[in-house]
């Protein structure tokens, strides 16, 4: 015979449980969090030399496709590490973020190392391919349905209409390529597999050091687990906290801000093959040449589109190299092809069976959907105002038309960081990529315990910049309790 509970008591024992389940936001659920990437950590990670490169270790990492189902199906995350020098001086491991989305830090880690001596000495260096990128898992498509892409600039709502008709078509492709990976590529998903990785290392707390697209995951990190943090450097921001229309205008300015900075170089110095001549002159002609069909890329002979020729003012530019930019542009008007002529710039159709979609990994992590065409010609029109000579940033512009339907798990929101351990943000007043007031507003978001770096020159990811940049972030990284001083670093001019 089964004994039933009388009422009163039931309600009595629901009451006991609510009250002790963690309240959302709460110290507690970080540490439900915490629990679980732990347990995940647990996993471990089974080094051995990389094939590409012996000296180096390589490993995977077994992490849950949806962490709301933490024992369910994975994903194996690649690694590779370059131990630390002096083990009598080891600190601990660092770890990486890759920009993009799409780098591979794996990749990065093979290559020769750009960090110091002294932090190489002091710091296993550890970096990995975010889920959806290269070696784990990357989010593959039809090759066949990647080429059918249209012109990445839409001029009536036909356009508008055909975009949105091929991101279904692609979408549904690349998704059942991916698997039920392609639902879980964004920034909070790669937040707790960093958690993971940090528990699989064996550190207490996490630190790291993330460029570009590589920060918004330390910046979901530092939300998620602020009492895991040792030490974490942000460098070249992306601001999360922007909508649509003000993360492209802000994108083009900065665009056109590096720009200006080129061709002022180019009145000042003569070591500028276009010293003397009206640059900006020479631009537009180009422009207006690649519109008409007209413009063919030296040593290949394919048509550069005006969107694909906008890409040098981005990729020159964020060393910068330019000395070689001038030395393009100079060859596009029929002068000399230089030795180290690079290939034509952006995006084309690709060889084989499949195609890379790194762009899902944006399309998640930021909500760029437009109402229709009369909304992209508004944002395109509010870009060009501010870029007279770039027009707008082909980047960002380029990726926001397949991102149209798609949906967004981690959507745009302000900062909140409730830990007590400083953070270093950096970035260069003339980044082409990645604005000077990105940076500036993630620090002002991340509140009191984050330190703006500022270096006053020019280039995208300023460590390793000078001498300057790199003492300051190798001195937070080695002491992070220490507070940064000195957070302005003088520019200096480019030898590229």
């Amino acid at each position: 015979m089964l004994r039933r509970t009388p009422l009163l008591a039931a309600i009595l024992m629901m009451m006991a449980t609510l009250l002790a389940v963690p309240m959302a936001g709460a110290a507690g659920a970080e540490t439900d969090e915490q629990d679980v990437t732990d347990a995940v950590g647990r996993r471990g990670i089974t080094w051995g030399p990389c094939e590409e490169e012996p000296s180096v270790e390589c490993g995977t990492l077994a992490v849950p496709i949806d962490w709301s189902r933490p024992y369910g199906p994975t994903v194996a995350l690649a690694l590779a590490r370059r131990k630390a020098t002096d083990p009598s001086a080891r600190i601990g491991s660092l770890l990486t973020n890759p920009g993009g989305p799409g780098n591979s830090g794996v990749n990065d880690i093979l290559r020769p190392s750009g960090f110091s001596e002294e932090i190489q000495r002091r710091f296993d260096i550890v970096s990995y391919d975010p889920r959806g990128v290269a070696r784990s898992g990357s989010v593959t498509c039809s090759a066949a349905v990647y080429n059918e892409m249209p012109y990445p600039v839409m001029t009536s709502q036909a356009d508008f209409d055909k975009w949105v008709a091929f991101d279904r078509k692609l979408r549904d492709d690349c998704r059942k390529r991916t698997g039920p990976l392609y639902d879980h590529l964004d920034s909070v998903n790669v937040a707790k597999d960093m958690d993971a990785i940090r528990a699989a290392l064996g550190e207490s707390r996490l630190t790291s050091y993330g460029v570009s697209y590589g920060t918004l995951a330390q910046q979901m990190y530092a939300e998620l687990f602020p009492h895991r943090i040792r030490a974490m450097i942000l460098d070249s921001n992306m601001d999360h906290s922007l909508d649509v229309k003000a993360f492209q205008v802000t994108e083009a300015a900065t665009v056109q801000d590096s720009f200006d900075e080129f061709v002022a170089w180019c009145e000042r110095s003569q070591e500028c093959v276009l010293h003397g001549r009206d640059v900006r002159a020479l631009w537009k002609s180009l422009l207006d040449k690649a519109e008409r069909g007209e413009l063919l890329w030296p040593g290949d002979g394919r048509p550069v589109p005006a969107h694909n020729l906008l890409w040098l003012g981005v990729i020159m530019n964020e060393a910068p190299s330019w000395r070689l930019e001038a030395q393009v542009l100079l060859a596009l008007d029929g002068g000399p092809v230089p030795d180290d002529m690079p290939g034509p710039p952006g995006n084309w159709q690709v060889g084989g069976e499949t195609a890379e979609l790194p762009t899902a990994i944006l399309c998640q992590d930021w909500n760029l959907g437009l109402r229709d065409y009369a909304h992209y010609a508004e944002v395109m029109s509010a870009s060009n105002a501010v870029a007279p000579d770039m027009r707008y940033n082909p980047m960002p512009m380029g990726d926001m038309p397949i991102c149209q339907g798609h949906p967004v798990n981690n959507p745009q929101h302000r900062l909140r960081y409730l830990g007590s351990t400083p953070l270093l943000v950096a970035t260069s007043k003339h980044d082409p990529d990645t604005p000077y007031e990105w940076s500036a507003n993630v620090a002002r978001q991340l509140g009191s315990k984050a330190t703006l770096l500022t270096y006053e020159g020019w280039g995208h990811g300023v460590y390793g910049m000078t001498e300057c940049t790199t003492k300051v972030m190798d001195t937070y990284l080695i002491s992070p309790a220490t507070p940064v001083t000195g957070n302005r670093c003088p520019a200096e001019e480019p030898q590229g």
